[in-house]
């Protein structure tokens, strides 16, 4: 399993669970400083950041790019795939794709969080699911031909009605007619809806493509009440060699946030 540390450069969610922000060279210098394998980036567009300018700060840091976010889409201009308006369906699974094929230029996957929408009032479920599986579908063939996977994460109720668990995200994945997509495992969406952590890592076992390693408070692993140490044998057992990306509030600051959390991945994956 490989160590990830996550930057954004969205000034927009400047509250969100990332540990450093908006300068991605002194965030990637800092990363490699303590150990990093690699960082995720969030950034506002797939242009943000020039593939060039990326592959050399790649270059000059030793690191890898993990994957990518896609939830720009969402905040800065609405875009959800299970949106009831056919053309802002149509335009986030444009912004989507453009995002991917920037992360296939360093061979990263994109991950589909909060794009994946919500049920709107005077949808059936059945419907919403079924523009969430033709997105994915179609941004699926795109991941084929870039050669990479898409990688989708289940929510937490509080942030979407669609699928909150690992369970019924391995359901739903098993009815596509793509074999691109994989799970991400989120810890800290998943204190909130798993019964047992450990159970679910072993029941998805090889979907799990992705894991987002924050504490139950959404800090940094070591300051909250995960059983990190059930969820790592778990890991370990389904054979997981991805990464350990840190999505978590920069608590008490982005550099000891990030100081904790390579502690941590050290003391349980190391």
């Amino acid at each position: 399993m490989k160590s990830c540390v996550t930057i954004a450069l969205v000034p927009a969610i400047k509250t969100g669970p990332w540990i450093y922000w908006n300068d991605l060279e002194t965030s990637m210098a800092k990363a490699a400083a303590l150990g990093f394998d690699a960082v995720e980036l969030f950034t506002p567009a797939a242009d943000t950041v020039s593939s060039s300018q990326l592959t050399d700060l790649l270059g000059r840091f030793d690191l890898k790019i993990a994957a990518v976010g896609t939830g720009a889409g969402k905040v800065l201009h609405g875009l959800t795939l299970t949106d009831p308006d056919p053309q802002i369906r149509a335009h986030a699974v444009a912004f989507i794709a453009a995002m991917m094929s920037f992360g296939a230029t360093v061979g990263a996957p994109a991950i589909i969080g909060s794009m994946q929408g919500n049920i709107a009032p005077g949808v059936e479920k059945e419907q919403a699911l079924h523009w969430l599986a033709d997105g994915l579908y179609q941004l699926g063939n795109h991941a084929e031909t870039l050669g990479v996977k898409l990688i989708y994460e289940p929510l937490n109720r509080y942030e979407t009605n669609l699928i909150n668990d690992l369970s019924t995200g391995v359901e739903f994945i098993r009815s596509l007619t793509t074999n691109q997509v994989v799970l991400l495992a989120d810890l800290f969406h998943m204190n909130i809806e798993e019964r047992s952590l450990p159970e679910s890592i072993r029941k998805a076992g090889s979907y799990i493509g992705h894991v987002h390693f924050a504490d139950s408070n959404r800090r940094p692993i070591g300051f909250g009440h995960t059983a990190m140490d059930e969820v790592a044998i778990a890991l370990k057992e389904i054979g997981y060699t991805g990464y350990i990306s840190a999505e978590a509030f920069p608590f008490p600051d982005s550099d000891q946030a990030a100081r904790q959390t390579i502690r941590s991945f050290k003391a349980y994956f190391g």
